[in-house]
């Protein structure tokens, strides 16, 4: 009898608990669901937290669940509108732009600060439909984690504008060196050598290969180059 009136109580707190919650997410905002900066993406765990134990265990007072639910998702609200008030809480409470790629480089030390690897980027590039780093004029990793990809002008998809530009030339690249270390596999493929590699890091202006962060090469054989330390780099800065 016990576990009938347990199963029961679940069953009826999924279907009080979730409308409430349904109601907490409209309450707090689209930005809630779809952006998830830090402090929403906190939000987001705790309330999933509070909810799973009050649907799978029958002993916890579904009174205090509720109330802290309405408590979270009003806390959530009052924040964001000091976020929105207040530059120095926005700033207090999410990460900064961050530029990652600008002028075909990837910037390692920025890299470094947000703790993205060179492999986090190259997906995310892939996501962006983007398959050659030089392509890339710039490229930003957003506060809520997203890469956001500006290409050249000539690789942007066509437009009015773009009909009497240069045809374009990129394509695939295929990655040589990660890092300082050559991918020898890829040099094969593309029925290259070494000495062809070095030979091409000369014309860069590149001596040591442990100065390179990234080469790719494309299908036409052309090498682009970033470099750990890019000199003569004036980069943005992208602020909230």
């Amino acid at each position: 009898m016990d576990t009938m009136i347990d199963l029961l109580k679940v069953i009826g707190r999924v279907y009080t608990i979730l409308p409430l919650m349904l109601f907490a997410a409209l309450f707090m905002g689209k930005r809630s669901i779809g952006e998830l900066p830090v402090f929403d993406f906190l939000v987001v765990i705790t309330l999933g937290s509070l909810v799973g134990a009050d649907i799978a265990e029958p002993n916890v007072n579904h009174i205090h669940t509720s109330a802290a639910v309405l408590a979270i998702a009003l806390l959530q609200k009052i924040v964001s509108y000091w976020k929105i008030k207040s530059r120095k809480v926005g700033k207090w409470l999410t990460f900064e732009p961050t530029v990652v790629i600008f002028e075909g480089q990837f910037l390692v030390d920025n890299m470094k600060k947000i703790q993205y690897s060179i492999d986090n980027v190259l997906q995310m590039l892939r996501e962006n439909n983007m398959f050659s780093v030089k392509d890339v004029e710039i490229a930003i990793v957003e506060a809520n984690g997203k890469l956001t990809v500006k290409p050249y002008l000539n690789k942007e998809v066509a437009r009015v504008e773009h009909l009497n530009s240069e045809p374009k030339d990129g394509g695939i690249e295929f990655p040589v060196i990660i890092d300082g270390i050559i991918n020898r596999n890829v040099l094969e493929q593309q029925h290259l050598n070494e000495a062809w590699l070095r030979e091409e890091l000369l014309k860069s202006g590149v001596a040591n290969i442990n100065d390179v962060f990234y080469a790719a090469v494309n299908k036409a054989n052309k090498l682009h180059v970033s470099v750990k330390k890019p000199k003569s780099l004036e980069v943005p800065t992208f602020e909230h």
